[in-house]
């Protein structure tokens, strides 16, 4: 990596800038984006099949080379950001990376902490040399070569002019999705005069004590801020379809069902579902609670943001409804008042993967996605998709960053 540009004396004491440095470009045979779940799979599994870190010692000569770059200042890809009172208990299973199990020894620890911990001793114990705080910008095709080639733009996040090119036979993305939280457009929303936050910025119910809370979203980020929310101000849940629970364990047909459900949809090229929308929410001991306490019984979409709160005029939506898939009588909208006052629109409605920065490479579909096989892109099969579609969990992570490494040598005969 280059220096950053540092200051130089000038006449009279003062310190003048020099000027920016010219975009070095470094030659790689894999890049990989993002060092998260995903990035760290494969980077795990890359260095497996005979490739070197950069920055390890000799890399330089080394008859194949891969690069991981992150956005971030340390190690925790999204989960050093998420929410303090997010503890590993509660958090979604953390699977282990690949050759080095997680272990957690106090489960009330935070999981903005335990995770990018382990994360951290993972990219040391297996050298994995990450690059940060980077931040791609943009990836093109190279222009006609020997072979065809990416061309990875990167800048450094603390230093602008700080830029690096990466010439690479094949990439790995990893980018996941924090970066990009979806906010739903909604009638009158420029209208409401209260807080509006998304999911992603939530740090403390405490912060949001000050008034009634309307929390939209149905998946299990929804259901967690509501409990903790409800504990110090009033809430109203909403949905845009019934809360799907489901009462009965995880099992891997379920899970496999879940993925191939995915799967289906990406190599179709269609916008992967979200994750709730295919498997339901557990009806854990907790959740049973909140649904007993009142908490977790949701109401449909309002129509439209007031000023002062939130508007419900469709016909019959104060109305209750079944169970959106039979699975459980425990599911359904429950009715409410045509208006409810809030200070507080939180809007827990996930998020989209980021993948701006591969917007040169023209892979979008008529159907809004990526057309997909398995990790490899149909369109471009030097490039793979990791943490997207069917593996945007953490045990699907694992297993694309093997499937990605293991592609990509082939495609690329290293």
């Amino acid at each position: 990596m280059p220096q950053p540009p540092v200051a130089a004396p000038a006449a009279g004491g003062r310190r003048a800038l020099r000027a920016p440095l010219a975009p070095r470009v470094v030659d790689v045979d894999v890049v990989v984006v993002g060092a998260g779940q995903a990035g760290l799979s494969a980077a795990y599994h890359l260095a497996r099949t005979g490739l070197v870190a950069v920055g390890s010692g000799g890399w330089e000569r080394a008859r194949g080379t891969f690069v991981v770059l992150d956005a971030n200042h340390r190690a925790g890809g999204a989960w050093q950001h998420r929410w303090r009172s997010l503890t590993m208990a509660d958090a979604h299973h953390v699977h282990d990376l690949p050759g080095m199990p997680l272990a957690v020894a106090d489960p009330a620890e935070a999981a903005a902490d335990a995770v990018p911990y382990y994360f951290a001793q993972y990219e040391e114990a297996f050298g994995l040399n990450v690059q940060r705080p980077v931040r791609v910008e943009r990836v093109d095709r190279a222009p006609d070569g020997d072979e065809p080639r990416f061309l990875v733009t990167t800048r450094h996040v603390d230093h602008p002019d700080a830029v690096v090119v990466w010439s690479a036979r094949g990439v790995v993305n990893a980018s996941g999705t924090w970066g990009k939280p979806f906010w739903p457009a909604y009638p009158g929303r420029g209208a409401f005069r209260g807080r509006q936050l998304h999911a992603r910025d939530f740090r403390s119910a405490a912060d949001l004590a000050d008034g009634h809370v309307v929390v939209v979203g149905g998946g299990t980020s929804a259901v967690q801020l509501l409990l903790q929310v409800a504990q110090v101000t009033s809430t109203t849940w909403v949905t845009r379809r019934p809360p799907a629970w489901v009462d009965e364990d995880f099992t891997p047909e379920l899970g496999r069902d879940a993925v191939a459900r995915v799967d289906d949809r990406v190599r179709a090229g269609l916008v992967p579902e979200s994750v709730v929308s295919v498997t339901g929410l557990p009806l854990t001991p907790a959740y049973r609670a909140g649904i007993e306490a009142g908490v977790l019984r949701a109401r449909p979409v309002f129509t439209r943001l007031v000023g002062d709160g939130v508007v419900w005029e469709t016909a019959g939506a104060a109305e209750p409804t079944p169970a959106a898939d039979g699975r459980s009588g425990t599911g359904g909208w429950v009715p409410g008042p045509p208006f409810v006052e809030a200070r507080t629109i939180l809007w827990a409605t996930g998020f989209r993967a980021s993948l701006d920065h591969l917007a040169p490479l023209g892979l979008r579909s008529p159907g809004g996605g990526i057309a997909m096989d398995g990790t490899q892109v149909v369109a471009e099969p030097r490039l793979q998709l990791v943490g997207y579609g069917p593996s945007a969990s953490t045990v699907g992570a694992n297993r694309a960053g093997r499937e990605a490494a293991r592609r990509l040598r082939r495609e690329l005969r290293w």
